[in-house]
C-alpha cells in the first residue's frame, strides 16, 4: 500500500495535525488548541499532540515522514526554527527533535511559505509559474513564485508584506517600529484593533465591542452593507491598504496569477469590493487575474507542510 505523511500546521491558536497521502488527499485530521509563547513550549505541545493523534485517530497507512509548518522564520534546508517573531527568538532543532521523537524524517518550513507550496502543487501552480499567494488572516503575509521558484530571502525572511507601508500619513503604530503598515489597517487583528481605536470617535455606530476575543470580520463586513460609518471607515482603509500591497508586490514580481487566501478573504464579500480598486494599468500582465485559492483554505496550510515532506524525500541523497 502506497505510504502517507503526517502533516502540522502550526498557529498561533490551534494545531492542525493530519494524515494526507502523496496526492494530496487529507486522510484523517483533528485539530487541538495551542498557544505559541516560545519555541521550546511549542515544541512540547506539538509532540504531544501527535502522539495523542497517532494513539486515538490513527493512520490509515504507514507514515513515512512528517512535515510541520509554523508560523515565523524557519531554515527549511537545516530543519531550524529560527523564531516566532523578533521578540520572541530561540532557536531550535525542530525538525531533528521531532524525527527524532517519531523516529521518522521531518521537514519544517514557514506557515505561509508551505500554503504557497500547497497552491503550486495543487492550485494555480499547475498553471502558473509566476504567481503570488498572499494569505490575509489574523496577520498578513506572502510568497511570490517567480519562474517557478517562491523566493525565500537569506534570512529567511521574504514575503512579509504585511509591514509594507500603505498610508505614510498613518498614525497607525505597527510592531515593525514603523507607521502605515497594511497588517494593523487590514488583517482580522488590525481591523479589530482599528474598530476599538475608533469607536469613541463614532458613538451613532451599532457596532458592539465585546469584552472578551475579537470583533469578526464579517460582523464588521454587515456593518458596512448597513452603513455604519465606523465600519465604512476601517474597512474602506483595508481594502485600499490591500489594493495597494497587491499592486506593489505585482510591480516587483510581474505575476500572471495572484492568489489570495486566509479568513478575511473568505466567502466572496471582500473579494468583490477589492476587485474595482485594482488598476488596470499596473494589472494587466496579471492575465489569471486576482482571485481566491481554489483549495479549501482549512486544509492549504496542512497540505502544503505534506508536500514540503513528500518533496523531501524524493531529493537524492547528496
Amino acid at each position: 500500500m502506497e505510504k502517507s505523511v503526517l502533516a502540522v500546521d502550526l498557529g498561533g491558536t490551534k494545531i492542525l495535525i493530519g494524515e494526507v497521502s502523496p496526492d494530496g488527499e487529507v486522510l484523517g485530521s483533528k485539530v487541538y488548541e495551542s498557544t505559541v509563547v516560545s519555541q521550546e513550549q511549542a515544541f512540547e505541545t506539538l509532540a504531544a499532540c501527535l502522539g495523542d493523534y497517532i494513539r486515538d485517530v490513527g493512520l490509515r497507512r504507514e507514515a513515512a515522514a512528517i512535515g510541520i509548518g509554523v508560523v515565523g522564520r524557519v531554515n527549511t534546508s537545516e530543519g531550524v526554527w529560527l523564531e516566532i517573531d523578533p521578540s520572541r527568538s530561540r532557536p531550535i532543532e525542530l525538525a531533528r527533535k521531532i524525527g527524532e521523537r517519531f523516529a521518522l524524517p521531518c521537514t519544517i518550513g514557514n506557515d505561509v511559505y508551505c500554503a504557497t507550496l500547497a497552491e503550486q502543487q495543487w492550485g494555480c501552480g499547475t498553471y502558473s509559474d509566476n504567481f503570488i499567494y498572499m494569505n490575509i488572516g489574523t496577520g498578513i503575509a506572502a510568497r511570490c513564485v517567480v519562474n517557478g521558484e517562491p523566493i525565500i530571502g537569506g534570512h529567511f525572511n521574504a514575503g512579509e508584506v504585511g509591514h509594507h507601508v500603505v498610508d505614510y500619513n498613518s498614525d497607525v503604530q505597527c510592531v515593525c517600529g514603523r507607521k502605515g503598515c497594511v497588517e494593523p489597517l487590514a488583517s482580522g487583528l488590525g481591523m479589530h484593533n482599528r474598530i476599538v481605536a475608533l469607536k469613541p470617535s463614532y458613538p451613532d455606530s451599532s457596532l458592539v465591542i465585546p469584552n472578551e476575543g475579537r470583533v469578526g470580520v464579517e460582523e464588521i463586513f454587515a456593518g458596512y452593507d448597513r452603513g455604519d460609518p465606523l465600519c465604512i471607515e476601517v474597512v474602506d482603509t483595508a481594502l485600499q491598504a490591500v489594493a495597494e500591497t497587491i499592486m506593489n508586490m505585482v510591480r516587483f514580481s510581474d505575476p500572471d496569477t495572484v492568489v489570495l487566501g486566509g479568513g478575511v478573504v473568505s466567502g466572496s464579500w471582500f473579494m468583490d469590493k477589492l476587485q474595482p480598486r485594482l488598476q488596470t494599468k499596473t494589472m494587466r500582465f496579471v492575465i489569471n487575474g486576482v482571485k481566491k485559492t481554489a483549495i479549501d483554505e482549512d486544509f492549504i496550510g496542512l497540505k502544503g507542510a505534506a508536500w514540503l515532506a513528500i518533496r523531501a524525500m524524493s531529493k537524492p541523497e547528496v
